[in-house]
């Protein structure tokens, strides 16, 4: 098989590509050499092995998710923020399916790519309340409380659990409605 050009820049591009194609789970090195037409052992001479390539992924998807978090809430506060910040969360999730999984994982500790693409996430929601005046302890409840309801609507849409009549987007201003009562009733 040629080389096809293969760079880490490249080999990342197209696993992430493939992890969205057939789930975090199922991606595999054998899979992704195949889709770049080379012999498995080229692979390594760019990516140590499969959980390099998905600590990479990770940092990948934990920096972009923060992009675009950040570019959404920009200029707004409160419950508008909170709206947007749920909707891109949703909606990033929804295009990215098998790298979504990936933002999720808490950073090895040490990694400080990880670590710092990791903060940079949870920074965005942390931004988000600072307008409702919260402590910083209950900047942390909220903002876990938060990251888990959205996971659990995002794992929910993935799994078709939301067979429901009602708009799947209605529940979620619905909860958006919710942290924002709470978080005003500090």
């Amino acid at each position: 098989m040629p080389r096809a050009g293969l760079t880490p820049a490249r080999i990342v591009d197209e696993a992430a590509i493939l992890a969205d194609e057939v789930g975090w789970e199922q991606l595999t090195l054998a899979a992704l050499a195949k889709r770049l037409g080379v012999q498995l052992p080229s692979l390594y001479k760019h990516v140590a092995g499969l959980p390099a390539l998905r600590r990479l992924l990770a940092v990948r998807a934990k920096t972009e998710l923060a992009t675009v978090l950040t570019r959404t809430v920009a200029g707004k506060s409160r419950r508008t923020a909170l709206g947007a910040l749920a909707e891109a969360f949703m909606g990033w999730a929804r295009r990215h399916p098998g790298l979504y999984p990936a933002t999720v994982v808490a950073p090895v500790v040490g990694d400080v790519e990880d670590e710092r693409a990791s903060a940079d996430a949870v920074q965005v929601i942390y931004a988000v309340l600072e307008g409702y005046g919260l402590d910083d302890e209950r900047k942390v409840d909220v903002t876990r409380s938060l990251r888990a309801a959205l996971h659990g609507f995002v794992g929910l849409r993935q799994a078709g659990g939301f067979a429901m009549e009602r708009s799947v987007d209605d529940s979620l201003g619905w909860l958006i409605g919710t942290f924002d009562n709470a978080c005003n009733s500090r």
